[in-house]
């Protein structure tokens, strides 16, 4: 491409409020590659906290992504799915089509590391489930889930379901996924889950898996965990104060509450394996085409300010909603 080239790129111009800004591009140098974008994907849970500037001030540096612009609350661009194809750069990468932890812009410039290649049989709008298939994989490393285990995920949303269809394959599994939204259900048996509404589930659980970013959904998943089993925390609630009930049985239990957060790679694995490892086998488990089902909408990029402030206020059942890119 010539020097000079125009991108175009979603920025959160304050706390509530995006547009699209102009960006110009430097051409790529040795070792980077430019990428034209085909689609992105949107991560509702953040997306929708930074939309609101709900980034506490402590987390500003933990928070940012790779090629992040810009600084909490805002102006910032922000976002981390994004598959397109190589335009220019090394001549054998030419044409490739590849997966970046980029925002939401239609070209970019990147190094050549910072990309991963799509496999053919992992379509476009798929395959930007790849952010969030790295945080479900990451967070069954730190949950140590084992076959036979029974497990228990709460909340449906677009990471709670990968934790569940990936938890499902391990061998002798019993897999619940617990939501209050009964339209679910269908996805649940889809990846070869249980379904259960919350005041239906199952206790005396092993492995307690929370993902629905509310206080109520921790509540329960400290009500199904059996004896000395562990509770998963994968929520990022921003700023929000969250309240659990501790003075039950939590004690009596003897429970294990702890986190998981995709920015580093799960202790038990970290030794071995890079981000960059981590994130080309979770592309690799999106082979399957049942993913397709946590794809529920897309727009165009010049529909992004708005898409995004209608999810961040009524996010009315969506999963991953994407974002479509013209050539």
């Amino acid at each position: 491409m010539a020097e000079g080239v125009v991108a175009r790129a979603f920025w959160l111009a304050e706390p509530g409020r995006g547009e699209i800004r102009d960006v110009r591009l430097n051409p790529p140098g040795a070792g980077e590659v430019q990428v034209r974008a085909l689609v992105s994907g949107i991560s509702r849970g953040t997306e929708s906290l930074v939309f609101q500037g709900r980034v506490p001030a402590s987390q500003y540096r933990v928070m940012r992504c790779p090629f992040q612009e810009g600084e909490f609350p805002a102006p910032v661009k922000y976002g981390y799915a994004s598959v397109g194809v190589i335009e220019a750069g090394e001549a054998t990468l030419l044409g490739q089509r590849v997966f970046c932890l980029y925002p939401h812009q239609d070209r970019y410039v990147v190094p050549e590391d910072a990309v991963i290649p799509v496999p053919c049989e992992i379509p476009d709008a798929r395959a930007v489930l790849a952010a969030n298939m790295e945080t479900a994989l990451n967070g069954l490393w730190d949950g140590a889930a084992r076959p036979g285990d029974r497990i228990a995920v709460v909340g449906a949303g677009v990471v709670g379901c990968l934790v569940a269809a990936l938890a499902a394959r391990i061998p002798g599994t019993r897999v619940e996924l617990i939501d209050i939204d009964p339209r679910r259900a269908a996805i649940a048996e889809a990846l070869g889950c249980v379904f259960a509404l919350t005041d239906m589930a199952s206790s005396d659980a092993d492995l307690v898996v929370h993902a629905s970013a509310d206080s109520v959904g921790l509540a329960t998943c400290l009500r199904l965990a059996g004896f000395e089993a562990t509770v998963l925390e994968m929520s990022w609630y921003g700023d929000a104060a969250v309240t659990a009930p501790l003075g039950e049985d939590f004690h009596a239990r003897r429970l294990t509450l702890r986190s998981s957060q995709v920015g580093e790679v799960a202790t038990a694995r970290r030794a071995r394996w890079t981000r960059k490892r981590r994130l080309a086998l979770a592309l690799g488990l999106l082979a399957d085409p049942v993913f397709d089902r946590l794809i529920t909408g897309q727009c165009g990029l010049d529909e992004l300010p708005s898409v995004l402030a209608r999810l961040s206020r009524d996010p009315a059942g969506a999963l991953c909603q994407t974002v479509r890119y013209s050539s």
